[in-house]
């Protein structure tokens, strides 16, 4: 029997729990294997080829190679690792994270100088944010 989870339907939000982390298991080993060179450099020559020696689902292969990170997230992925793939892209933890809001990184890096958004999806200063 799944256990009720009452944290599961925060709008906007995608918890990392026990379940998430097994689903994601494989995605998050690819996404560690970044962090060595060799591998890096074996990613960036073939992506798909990389991929495909990991035991990731074709779903999550698909988000990687989009490099759709909130689908990621939605798939297993723990944010802390799919930092290094677009660390291994060249972008910063703002650039990715403004692209997975769907604001550019000055409006993203304001937005979270106001104080960021409530649960319900506001703004820090009480305007409705977009994505």
């Amino acid at each position: 029997m799944a256990l009720e989870k009452p944290y599961a339907n925060i709008p906007g939000t995608t918890i990392f729990d026990g379940d998430m982390a097994r689903r994601g298991y494989h995605l998050n080993q690819f996404c560690m294997s970044l962090m060595k060179e060799q591998n890096r450099q074996r990613f960036k020559s073939d992506q798909r080829s990389y991929l495909d020696r990991w035991r990731m689902t074709e779903e999550q292969k698909k988000a990687v190679l989009d490099r759709d990170y909130n689908q990621m997230l939605a798939l297993g992925g723990n944010i802390y690792f799919l930092a290094k793939i677009f660390s291994c892209d060249g972008q910063s933890f703002e650039q990715a994270a403004a692209s997975m809001t769907g604001m550019t990184v000055d409006d993203y890096r304001n937005m979270m100088l106001s104080g960021g958004r409530t649960p319900h999806g506001e703004s820090g200063d009480g305007d409705q944010a977009d994505g």
